[in-house]
């Protein structure tokens, strides 16, 4: 699962033109803990899942690859 969460969370970062540094601002999590997802090492927190659904305005579902957008 962890490669979707990264191809998804990579794909929504692209949307909005941000880097890591700037995600990282956004949601309240560290850089590195962006790093780490994008990279498949770590897998969000559902409180993770929630502040980027919320950001990006998308179902945590969508995140994970329950559904398409």
């Amino acid at each position: 699962m962890e490669i979707i969460v990264a191809e998804r969370i990579r794909e929504l970062m692209r949307t909005e033109n941000l880097n890591q540094v700037s995600l990282a601002a956004k949601i309240g999590v560290k850089q590195n803990t962006v790093s780490a997802w994008l990279l498949g090492k770590k897998e969000p927190s559902i409180a993770s899942l929630w502040k980027l659904a919320d950001h990006f305005e998308v179902d945590i579902d969508y995140i994970v690859g329950r559904k398409p957008f």
